[in-house]
């Protein structure tokens, strides 16, 4: 059982974690939140600086955790794509500096394949096939697993990710950053049949809708020109009625296709992963749905829904055991699909030829 050293630094949390196979012996998350907030957003350049203050006491501070030291690491890894370029080059440097001067192999883990994993680690018994909903402030899409580094996406957003509209939305209630806590908050105090909100779906060539794509800018919009119209009206904002709705609307969506994704390609296993996928409402309806169609599905623990290195751990771990070996050349990338994970990793004759 492979014990891997993690770095994970694509956005605005620095996290370090130690995983021995599926098992988290130290996690570490310095969350930027509070330094991000006035304004409204995550600031590139701010991430970055703060990634370096925060990296070393991260790494110290896991291996306190953990109660190990350099003699138990088999491998150093970190995230390499896809992320904020200079977020990312922080932590990829650091993990190659340590990997070279404690001589341990380093692995290069696709950011999305980590969240893919977040659910090995509350489920190690998990395994191929199994369809993962990968929902966050960036991403949204339907990915068919069949191993490690075999990934095919069936569906995904044509605009907006889901957490990026549940932010833009926050923003336009007056809820702050981010905004899907906050949402998810507020709506429990709602009607979710308040205001009627376009799904958004995307049209074929020769007519119908795709059945797994997702379209979320026509319901931020919708949000946006019902609270224009009720402010000239000079009405005080339902903002948790809004909230509610808008809530309900997108995890019906997410619920939806997600499910007849499964179904339609025989896959009795339903996967959530990302920062969406702590939404007490989408994990209620997901539960209830999946049950009443004979489908399993597992979420991630909250702790490893949002960034963290844990995921980027479990998913090294699986890729040291099928001997993938990343170059110390490997640079960080903003964008990368997760089909090209397995394209980080050396084959057996440039192995053979760096020795």
């Amino acid at each position: 059982m492979p014990t891997i050293l993690a770095l994970e630094t694509s956005c605005d949390e620095t996290a370090a974690a130690i995983v021995r196979d599926r098992q988290v012996l130290g996690s570490i998350v310095a969350s930027q939140l509070e330094i991000h907030q006035p304004y409204g957003g995550v600031v590139p350049e701010v991430a970055a600086r703060a990634h370096v203050t925060a990296m070393g006491n991260a790494i110290a501070a896991v291996f306190t955790q953990a109660n190990l030291d350099w003699a138990d690491i088999d491998a150093v890894a970190a995230t390499c794509a896809p992320g904020l370029v200079g977020a990312l080059l922080v932590g990829v440097s650091a993990a190659k500096t340590l990997a070279m001067v404690r001589d341990k192999p380093f692995i290069g883990v696709h950011h999305l394949e980590g969240h893919l994993y977040a659910a090995y680690l509350s489920q190690p018994d998990l395994a191929p096939p199994f369809l993962c909903l990968l929902v966050s402030g960036g991403h949204t899409s339907l990915v068919q697993v069949r191993g490690c580094g075999d990934y095919t996406i069936l569906g995904g957003t044509r605009d907006d990710a889901a957490g990026e509209a549940f932010d833009k939305v926050a923003r336009q209630l007056d809820l702050g950053y981010p905004g899907g806590p906050a949402i998810d908050r507020l709506a429990q105090q709602g009607n979710p049949r308040a205001f009627d909100l376009p799904e958004g779906k995307i049209s074929l060539p020769g007519g119908g809708f795709h059945p797994y794509d997702f379209s979320f800018s026509g319901i931020k919009t919708a949000v946006l020109r019902l609270t224009e119209k009720l402010r000239a009206e000079g009405r005080t904002l339902p903002t948790a009625d809004i909230a509610a709705s808008f809530q309900a609307t997108v995890v019906g969506v997410l619920s939806k296709r997600a499910i007849a994704c499964a179904r339609d390609h025989q896959l009795n296993t339903l996967v959530l992963g990302g920062g969406v996928a702590a939404n007490s409402g989408l994990r209620q309806q997901l539960q209830t749905e999946a049950a009443d169609c004979g489908l399993r599905v597992i979420f991630p623990p909250l702790a490893y829904c949002t960034d963290n290195a844990a995921m980027i751990a479990c998913a090294a771990a699986d890729h040291w055991r099928q001997g993938h070996r990343s170059p110390l050349t490997l640079a960080g990338q903003s964008r990368l699909p997760v089909t090209a994970a397995m394209s980080f990793y050396l084959d057996k004759a440039d192995r053979a030829n760096e020795h």
